[in-house]
């Protein structure tokens, strides 16, 4: 083992890789464009001495959740990306667009509010960052069980793209083929997905579970 390897656990080892924090120092910044969900900016970077420029969109983050019925189905949306010009099967998900939000309680939010849906257990399955060399979105996904159907009086209004959402349980191993056969590109369905089948395959024994505090009471 090098020097560097045993000052730095995990970082060189391969069994416990891990991205750590390591900010560079930012000497100018600026604001090209201010839009409705992000921002596009401009850092001017030092990278040890060289000054570089990195433009990128700032984004609020996101939530995601991969809810499982129990017949290990999982929920999927049909909803169009205007960027791609293409409709997605995607799992609900949203933005953290509530100033201190928390992220648990924002899937919860999200779940009932895109699929009517709320759920009993909450487990964080995944995290990621979907563009990392020109967006600082960073989405976390849950996985959700012990669903029930909102009640009909309680149901949130959709509206734009979310009206046309159409709801799909895929079972998970067909999701799973979905992925790998390139049909489901979504990366919260990529990640989602894949996460849970991983997750599974160790009988569920390397997810954490998490309170979400939106579906007390």
């Amino acid at each position: 083992m090098t020097a560097d390897a045993a000052e730095e656990p995990g970082r060189r080892d391969p069994a416990h890789l891990a991205d750590r924090a390591a900010r560079r120092p930012v000497v100018e910044h600026g604001v090209v464009h201010e839009g409705k969900v992000f921002d596009l900016v401009s850092d001017t970077v030092d990278l040890d001495g060289s000054r570089v420029v990195r433009e990128y969109l700032r984004h609020p983050g996101a939530v995601a959740v991969v809810a499982l019925d129990d017949e290990e189905r999982v929920l999927l949306l049909d909803q169009y990306r205007h960027p791609v010009g293409q409709e997605l099967w995607e799992p609900p998900a949203g933005l953290l667009d509530v100033p201190g939000e928390d992220p648990a309680v924002a899937a919860a939010r999200e779940l009932a509010e895109e699929a009517d849906l709320r759920a009993g257990r909450w487990w964080r399955l995944v995290e990621l960052f979907t563009t990392p060399g020109g967006s600082s979105e960073r989405i976390v996904v849950f996985l959700a069980r012990d669903l029930t159907p909102v009640p009909e009086a309680e149901r949130h209004h959709r509206v734009d793209e979310e009206a046309t959402m159409r709801p799909v349980w895929v079972p998970l191993d067909d999701a799973v083929l979905g992925v790998l056969e390139g049909r489901l590109r979504c990366p919260t369905t990529v990640s989602g997905v894949l996460a849970a089948a991983a997750a599974r395959a160790r009988d569920w024994s390397t997810l954490v579970p998490v309170e979400a505090a939106g579906e007390q009471g």
